[in-house]
């Protein structure tokens, strides 16, 4: 049993060493293809979020807790909202930022059309951000004794923080005022960060404040509870929504803020942005798939202003939407990583290409291996038959040396019997040995003759 398993390692050993140029050619191929197309994705990312309490910032949390099982660290950037994301995603301060729709200067568009900048890609529009104006009750009844103020324009001379500057909210409202033909002049406006611009509500120095965020907002949850403050009911919404592209019309249900005290009394009527989730052209693919199935599952359940499954969505972008998050948004999870884990099955994904390519430069190669692997073995053999030619060419030439050759042949046949071959070839060696002994009959004959 020893000899046999000897044998056989004998021949795996001459077929690793026959196969190792196809091997290293194959391995070569491999790790070019790995280092240009760079499948692996980097384990750390900079999310641009917002300011603290805000719903971009509580939407951040829940992205970096859903990426962390895959590994991916997610680093949430604070910032004073949509604008100032926007600028820290252009300047390559960050990898992704929740952007507001409505809120995106034209001109930086046309720098990026005429190539002033890295194009910016979208990975779906993730929720509803509808503009809350809330307003003090107590304010409100300079203008109306039942203390409720009916539209934009019932806002002139009062006190109201439109937005933080770096927000969406300035601009939003800039567009607000300017539909309904209202001069900034005629109202006191400030621009305070959120958490500030609450307190000083709260405490009367201001009389209404605005927010554009997601219900998941806590100031803005607060708000929605707080005696003595009225949230503004747009009730020309429908029309702000066809003048207004990037607005869209919503109603706040009755009750749903809390059913058991009926907040709200009645149906809201707002007028909502959606936000985007936008990244740049060069992040990596694997990256944006990630997110946009982070967003699937994020943003898929049913809100207050959304039917389960309404976002994300592909529909309402201001962007080129990324060809990696329209196919995880549509397709949803990847066959592969229903099964493997997401390295394995993205490492697939992205090599297949090149690993099928590679294959078919392989296949003709690899015919080449079987006549090596028999050249290599059975030159261990040939290379003796030099030496026999050699003693038989000088046994012709010089009889008087018989004696001589034929010591030489016993010690070619001694090292002979020392070679080992696998045992398919084992009649190549014993046909060598049984030409030695042709030759060395002949000599041995020829020393017989003349005694």
């Amino acid at each position: 049993m020893p000899r046999v398993i000897r044998y056989t390692l004998l021949s795996v050993r001459d077929l690793l060493v026959s196969a190792g140029p196809f091997a290293a050619l194959a391995a070569s191929l491999l790790i070019l293809a790995y280092l240009w197309l760079d499948p692996t994705p980097p384990k750390r990312v900079r999310l641009a979020t917002g300011p603290a309490q805000s719903a971009y910032d509580e939407f951040g949390k829940r992205y970096q807790a859903e990426l962390s099982r895959n590994g991916i660290e997610v680093v949430l950037v604070p910032s004073s909202g949509s604008t100032a994301n926007e600028q820290l995603l252009r300047a390559g301060q960050v990898d992704l930022a929740f952007v507001q729709g409505g809120t995106i200067g034209r001109r930086r568009d046309a720098e990026v059309q005429a190539g002033d900048a890295e194009p910016l890609l979208s990975l779906g529009s993730l929720f509803l951000e509808p503009v809350w104006l809330f307003y003090r009750e107590e304010s409100a009844r300079r203008r109306s004794a039942e203390g409720t103020l009916r539209s934009l324009t019932d806002l002139a001379g009062l006190r109201v923080n439109a937005g933080a500057s770096g927000s969406g909210v300035p601009r939003l409202m800039h567009e607000l005022f300017e539909a309904n033909r209202i001069d900034p002049a005629t109202l006191t406006l400030s621009q305070l960060e959120q958490t500030p611009a609450t307190a000083a509500f709260l405490e009367g120095e201001l009389d209404a404040i605005v927010f554009a965020s997601a219900p998941e907002s806590l100031m803005v949850q607060m708000l929605l509870q707080t005696p003595g403050v009225r949230l503004l009911d747009f009730a020309q919404n429908e029309a702000y929504s066809r003048r207004l592209a990037f607005l869209s019309a919503v109603v706040l249900p009755r009750g749903i803020v809390d059913l058991a005290r009926d907040l709200p009394p009645q149906d809201v009527r707002l007028v909502a942005t959606t936000t985007a989730l936008l990244t740049r052209e060069s992040t990596h693919p694997a990256l944006v798939q990630l997110f946009a199935q982070a967003a699937r599952k994020l943003h898929s359940p049913a809100g207050w202003f959304n039917k389960a499954r309404a976002f994300p969505t592909i529909e309402q972008t201001e962007y080129a939407v990324s060809r990696e998050a329209e196919r995880a948004i549509q397709g949803g999870l990847p066959f592969l990583q229903r099964y493997l884990p997401f390295w394995v099955a993205n490492l697939v994904e992205r090599m297949w290409l090149a690993l099928g390519i590679i294959i078919a430069v392989l296949l003709p190669l690899s015919r080449i291996v079987p006549p090596l692997y028999a050249f290599r073995v059975r030159s261990r053999v040939f290379r003796w038959y030099g030496q026999l030619r050699a003693i038989e060419a000088r046994a012709a030439e010089e009889p008087q040396a018989a004696a001589e050759l034929v010591r030489e042949l016993e010690a070619l046949d001694q090292r002979v019997a020392q070679v080992h071959i696998p045992l398919s070839y084992a009649d190549e060696l014993y046909a060598l040995r049984a030409n030695i002994n042709l030759v060395r009959s002949r000599l041995q004959a020829a020393l017989a003759g003349p005694a």
